[in-house]
């Protein structure tokens, strides 16, 4: 063998074993599948997560012994609410019925015994004597042995049946009384103007319903029914008095039509077939709705970015029991007022034993009867009961965890919202502090904003409710809420543009208001805490160097504020931009241990409070009231102030009667709100973005340095360190330690499965 072949086939060997090595680098360097397990829990938070029990919402099978007991022991004949009359007796709702405050923290943190888990039971008495809404309390659950009627106690009073919130089957009846006996009083009109066929028409209903107590009669507005039919109204409107329990009494009170009012459907039949009736005849539009609808107008191109967790999870979630780094916190979500959070805690201390969604309201004006009657308390309808199933990748990050909701409403079997709650960790894609020096010093200090969310998002009619819950790593928790959906419009026509924009040929989409309220009961360093206002001031002084010269400094200002009327502060006027829950104790530098209040809202005029109905949603007076904490008044208001807001149920203002407030177990009442004049880029349905309202709790004093500093995320180097280097920046390593392939779950959805 010669020379030259010996040095070819060194060559090949050579480049054999290099391609080898490349093989295994290759391999070694591919990615695998990112772990998708939750950390381990350890012996407390597995503690934790069972005692966090004490505020779970009913399992299906505790709902359907509810449901069995009360048929067997309540001695008065139940008829299924999805086809009950009026006259009827049925089960309207069911959910579970917290214990008082003292019993939870005698369990919590007392060694008390764990409170009897119980239910509340709201009936529908139509078949009584007296017909009445009644509210029971039923337990002990899993096996029930007993009920009380608690509704006196809670209401100083009978609730009179008038108050009732309007159930499904009741809109159902309504919507053949309009089939069967209204629209055939104007067959002309309906068929040639409007072009009727007895399924292209929708309609949504208002609320209040009449002027006065004992009132129920609504308008129903007209609406073609197609894909976002609250965008294409026909201008007709017809205010049904179902009042009467007996179907049969049912009326038309009054019919409008284009601007012209009328007594009854025949009267305008008459106008038209006399042609005295001007006629303002809508164009059809196709099933999917034309403009209306939600289709994207662009074909699917490269995908959008999706987050993942190299690692896994950074969170638990155990029943209703969450655990992020510091935080834990329990869930739930009340059928009436939707989301709430209990027991939560930063470091193992509690911050806030419940804060919580009370209410929606949306005041509308128009020059139509339906919208400029229109006040909607979106608790009456059902915050909670109207969770959606959330869209994997859009409603909430595709890795997110999911947990489903069981509810008892309007049925005798208890539904499922799939996927109703969703639990992430999410990088905010902005630094939560930071600091780059290149003066005397040469450093670089960072970290992360990756903060936990709880969302979910309410689909009530037309609107969409995204409620958040985020925690920050520096001990601070933000409430928000973001509206997104469809505007609700009139029909436009006469002096329409004085109530809102024109936004389709016949559409006018009208001007409103959202103001959501919420109830913080904030236990800082213990569960007696005073309200204290810090602010500034400027005050004139002489230079201490240079006498002759004068100066203008900002100083502190601090207050307590001792009595409720001291803390009640209307929307329109000042409040001190620090207000804060100061704790007995002190933090390291003789400070009051705090935390903040911190409002972001841009809410439009409250209603005059000369108005009839405004004790009803008179919470709304306030963008923060603080009041003393009592089991009496657990909530700002009442499903049953929606159709008889003349004489409120609950009436907030009752709440602020000049108590002292210091010292004492606290409740701060959030108001947060912002105006909506609808517009063109509404269509088809309006954005999240500037669409956003909340508020923040922040630590102020409550700790000695930021607690984000213990964060193992955080990020330091200084320009002596080799920065590439694991050992002394965690981001070196991140393209070793994040190489790995998301392992997504196929995209399902259950939405429209929902019973």
């Amino acid at each position: 063998m010669n020379v030259k072949t010996v040095l070819v086939l060194l060559v090949l060997a050579l480049a054999t074993i290099f391609a080898l090595v490349c093989v295994l680098l290759t391999r070694e360097r591919a990615p695998g599948v990112c772990p998708h397990q939750p950390p381990e829990q350890d012996e407390d938070e597995a503690d934790a997560a069972e005692r966090s029990l004490v505020f779970a919402d009913l399992s299906a099978e505790e709902l359907a012994q509810v449901l069995r007991y009360l048929r067997e022991h309540l001695g008065v004949p139940l008829v299924e609410a999805s086809r009950a009359l009026p006259s009827d007796n049925c089960v309207s709702w069911v959910e579970v019925q917290l214990p008082s405050k003292a019993e939870v923290l005698r369990f919590l943190d007392g060694g008390g015994a764990r409170p009897a888990r119980e239910a509340l039971a709201v009936l529908y008495l139509g078949g009584q004597a007296e017909p009445n809404v009644t509210e029971y309390v039923v337990g002990p659950l899993p096996a029930p042995t007993y009920h009380r009627d608690v509704t006196v106690r809670k209401y100083s009073g009978k609730l009179p049946y008038h108050r009732r919130p309007a159930m499904a089957v009741e809109y159902k009846q309504v919507a053949e009384f309009l089939r069967s006996q209204v629209f055939p009083t104007a067959p002309s009109f309906m068929r040639q103007v409007i072009e009727y066929n007895e399924t292209n028409l929708a309609f949504v209903t208002t609320a209040p319903r009449g002027f006065q107590s004992g009132d129920r009669a609504t308008w129903f507005v007209l609406f073609q029914n197609v894909s976002g039919f609250f965008l294409h109204p026909v201008g007709l409107e017809v205010l049904v008095d179902h009042s009467s329990l007996d179907l049969s009494q049912w009326a038309v009170s009054r019919v409008f039509y284009n601007g012209q009012y009328y007594g009854d459907m025949a009267q305008l039949e008459s106008a038209y077939v006399q042609g005295r009736l001007e006629v303002e005849k809508v164009q059809k539009v196709p099933w999917d709705g034309d403009f209306s609808s939600m289709k994207p107008r662009a074909p699917p191109a490269a995908p959008f970015p999706v987050q993942y967790e190299p690692r896994g999870p950074r969170y638990s979630v155990t029943n209703n029991h969450v655990v992020f780094r510091a935080w834990s916190f329990a869930f739930g979500m009340s059928v009436s007022r939707g989301p709430r959070l209990f027991d939560v805690r930063f470091r193992g201390e509690r911050i806030a034993y419940e804060i919580s969604v009370q209410e929606a309201l949306s005041v509308y004006g128009s020059n139509c009867p339906a919208g400029m009657s229109t006040r909607y308390m979106d608790g009456s309808f059902g915050i909670g009961r109207f969770s959606s199933p959330l869209v994997r990748g859009v409603d909430c990050p595709y890795l997110a965890t999911y947990v489903d909701l069981h509810y008892l409403a309007q049925s005798q079997v208890s539904g499922m919202v799939k996927n109703a709650v969703c639990i992430f960790e999410q990088n905010l894609g902005t630094p939560l502090r930071r600091h780059y020096s290149n003066l005397q010093s040469f450093y670089y200090g960072g970290l992360v904003n990756s903060a936990l969310v709880l969302r979910s998002i309410t689909a009530l009619g037309n609107y969409d409710y995204v409620w958040d819950f985020i925690f920050y790593q520096n001990g601070a928790i933000e409430a928000k809420v973001q509206a997104t959906g469809y505007m609700s419009s009139s029909f436009l026509h006469g002096d329409g543009l004085r109530y809102g924009n024109r936004v389709w040929e016949h559409t006018l989409g009208t001007i409103h208001t959202h103001s959501i309220n919420y109830k913080v009961d904030l236990d800082v360093g213990g569960v007696r805490n005073s309200l204290v206002a810090h602010d500034v001031a400027f005050e004139t002084t002489r230079a201490p160097w240079s006498p002759e010269q004068q100066m203008e400094r900002p100083r502190l200002t601090k207050k307590v504020l001792d009595t409720e009327d001291q803390a009640a502060f209307r929307h329109q006027s000042k409040m001190p931009r620090y207000l804060y829950f100061a704790a007995n104790g002190k933090n390291k530098w003789g400070h009051q241990r705090g935390y903040r209040i911190q409002l972001v809202s841009f809410a439009g005029e409250h209603m005059p409070e000369t108005s009839s109905m405004e004790r009803a949603i008179s919470w709304a007076r306030y963008k923060l009231a603080v009041t003393k904490r009592k089991e009496g008044e657990p909530t700002s208001t009442s499903i049953y102030n929606q159709n008889d807001p003349w004489t409120p149920t609950v009436a907030f203002a009752d709440f602020i009667d000049n108590e002292t407030i210091t010292n004492e177990d606290l409740v701060a009442w959030i108001t947060t709100g912002f105006l909506h004049i609808p517009h063109s880029e509404d269509l088809p349905n309006t954005v999240t973005v500037g669409n956003s309202v909340g508020f923040l709790l922040r630590p102020y004093n409550y700790h000695d340095l930021d607690p984000s500093i213990f964060s193992p995320d955080g990020v330091f180097f200084t320009s002596e360190q080799d920065v590439t280097s694991c050992d002394v920046n965690a981001l070196a390593c991140l393209p070793r330690r994040a190489a790995c392939l998301p392992s997504l779950p196929p995209f399902t959805y259950a939405g429209f499965q929902n019973g």
